[in-house]
């Protein structure tokens, strides 16, 4: 699995553009190419995209964690110059128009034979569970429901391994004892705190970061 991010309120590599919001690329073997929501801006979203080398016109799938404004704003951009794309949305948030097809996901969802929806948790937001050679990593927007909630979802697919994304002011700490990958990103108020507790798996995020499972 290789997870690109290319927008997020930080910077990894220099030359792209930091703004709030979040946006990953998920590649996993013999998988459509998902893009996991779009950033707040789309003329920063494409922009970082053409800068790392991602054709929009690339992109399969788009997977909305949640209809906030910084994990939906890019996507009408997108639309524009990519029509052919299939948009999974949470079924609390309003489908979006211009796309090839929408999905709204209520429920525990399986996407691909890797790939995974929690189901919108908490009436709000869905996460994303990968399954790899060393367990699930969940992409998570902005962890808007309970983390423990997120985690017993995305467990019924595997032993979790890992967290990639928002996380907001999560603070159960022990939640993460046994992970052997965390990325916090975007909105995170408790990064410091998650890297003195677990320095061995944590690892920064930023735009232009490249994380392979």
């Amino acid at each position: 699995m290789k997870v690109t991010i290319v927008y997020d309120n930080t910077v990894y590599q220099r030359g792209l553009k930091s703004d709030w919001g979040f946006s990953c690329l998920v590649e996993v073997e013999k998988t459509p190419r998902i893009l996991f929501d779009t950033g707040t801006s789309g003329s920063i979203l494409l922009s970082n995209m053409q800068k790392l080398n991602i054709n929009p016109a690339s992109i399969d799938e788009v997977f909305i964690s949640h209809p906030h404004f910084d994990h939906v704003g890019g996507l009408p951009d997108l639309l524009q110059v990519n029509k052919e794309v299939k948009v999974y949305v949470p079924i609390s948030c309003p489908k979006p128009s211009g796309a090839k097809e929408v999905v709204s996901i209520e429920q525990p969802h399986q996407i691909h034979e890797n790939v995974f929806s929690t189901g919108e948790l908490d009436g709000i937001e869905q996460s994303m569970a990968i399954k790899t050679d060393r367990g699930i990593v969940v992409i998570v927007g902005c962890s808007h429901p309970r983390m423990a909630h997120i985690l017993r979802a995305a467990s019924q697919f595997g032993k979790v391994y890992g967290i990639i994304g928002g996380l907001h002011g999560f603070n159960e700490f022990d939640l993460f004892k046994d992970f052997g990958l965390i990325c916090p990103t975007h909105c995170t108020q408790h990064k410091a705190e998650i890297n003195s507790l677990y320095p061995e798996s944590y690892i920064d995020g930023g735009v232009g970061k490249i994380i392979l499972v």
